[in-house]
């Protein structure tokens, strides 16, 4: 988007992964992120829509007890990070943006002569943890195991399925990101994860476990892993990020870098390209760097600040499953659909159903005006 605005500018990618490697599976996201693209650069939101699969329903699935399916008039888009990446490598490419895989930059020194250098290094960022006593960045780790898998089934709609175990619920979020691939995470409650054996099981047996757990959604497809070296499996549990600065001097973060948002929401992807169109924008608009960066920052923190908390009460909602899956299904299921709200974690389940469904009656008269 720099080099788009401006071609003058003299600017340089640093990819740390080979070209065509990638972690994960799938992403996915709402029209909102093609909207704010096209406003960008039409050339690549038009090649990202083209390359993208949609769904317009949900579906939940609680195991032995009901399937509830909720249709939606938007569409939700799913494309493959691997697709994804190679769209905008490809873009800067022929924008003239140099872009060298395999080199990871781990310090300002290594760029100094670069009159800004932007950090979209992850959560882990070596560059904004040599500086961690400026950015003082503050990192809070969730309670339930999850893992990112793969899998040959293609979903028709986004997927939740809950599977109860002598030693819990296990559920997945399962969503096409192409014609022949979904993407599945699986998460758990840490008795559950141990209570399975997953925390010692390495991934092919711990893959086997989990497609016996789900097969019914599975339709007999595999899951598939990430290969790693030692044949262990890949469980985490959500680090959510915050810090306190965004910038220092010329060196500014992005993304995963500054902020992540629990999973749940989907908004990562769309939360990092937001920041880079902000910055750019900010850039542009303001000669005095100094100055533009501390736009970025304070406009960007405020931007983001609702999804924040979308994304905080929808993980604590899964930490907190057994208060609502007992619930009859149509209740479980709207629940689900409100697990952003601040509120209902400290409102009665069935009580905070009622109201929400009164308050749909009383928005159904004729007549009524919000």
């Amino acid at each position: 988007m720099m080099k788009r605005v401006n071609p003058s500018h003299d600017i340089t990618i640093y990819e740390r992964n080979p070209a065509g490697s990638t972690y994960g599976w799938g992403v996915t996201f709402w029209d909102e992120l093609l909207s704010n693209l096209h406003a960008a650069d039409p050339e690549s939101a038009r090649s990202i829509g083209e390359n993208a699969v949609s769904w317009n329903s949900w579906v939940t699935d609680i195991r032995e007890r009901a399937t509830v399916t909720v249709h939606h008039g938007d569409a939700s888009f799913g494309i493959s990070r691997r697709e994804l990446l190679g769209i905008l490598f490809q873009r800067a490419s022929d924008l003239g943006v140099r872009v060298e895989f395999e080199h990871e930059i781990a310090s300002e020194e290594e760029v100094e002569d670069a009159d800004l250098v932007i950090a979209g290094d992850g959560i882990n960022s070596m560059l904004r943890e040599r500086h961690a006593e400026h950015f003082r960045p503050e990192i809070s780790v969730g309670k339930n195991s999850y893992i990112w898998l793969g899998t040959t089934k293609v979903f028709d709609a986004f997927v939740f399925s809950f599977v109860e175990t002598p030693h819990g619920w296990i559920w997945c979020y399962g969503y096409k990101y192409s014609q022949d691939h979904s993407t599945c995470v699986i998460e758990c409650a840490p008795e559950t994860w141990t209570g399975l054996g997953l925390h010692e099981a390495n991934e092919a047996d711990g893959l086997a476990v989990l497609e016996k757990l789900f097969a019914d959604i599975l339709d007999g497809h595999p899951l598939i892993g990430r290969a790693q070296a030692d044949g262990s499996a890949q469980w985490l549990n959500f680090r959510t990020l915050t810090n306190r600065t965004w910038y220092r001097d010329n060196l500014v973060l992005v993304g995963d870098a500054a902020h992540t948002t629990h999973y749940s929401i989907g908004a990562g992807t769309a939360l990092a390209l937001g920041d880079a169109a902000f910055l750019v924008h900010a850039l542009h608009e303001d000669p005095r760097m100094q100055s533009a960066l501390a736009r970025y920052e304070r406009e960007r923190k405020s931007a983001i600040r609702s999804a924040q908390k979308a994304a905080y009460y929808s993980a604590r909602w899964y930490e907190n499953l057994p208060r609502y899956i007992d619930l009859p299904a149509e209740q479980m299921v709207a629940l689900l659909g409100e697990r952003h709200s601040p509120l209902l974690a400290h409102v009665p389940p069935r009580l905070y159903y009622q109201v929400g469904k009164a308050i749909e009656r009383l928005y159904s008269l004729p007549g009524f005006r919000r």
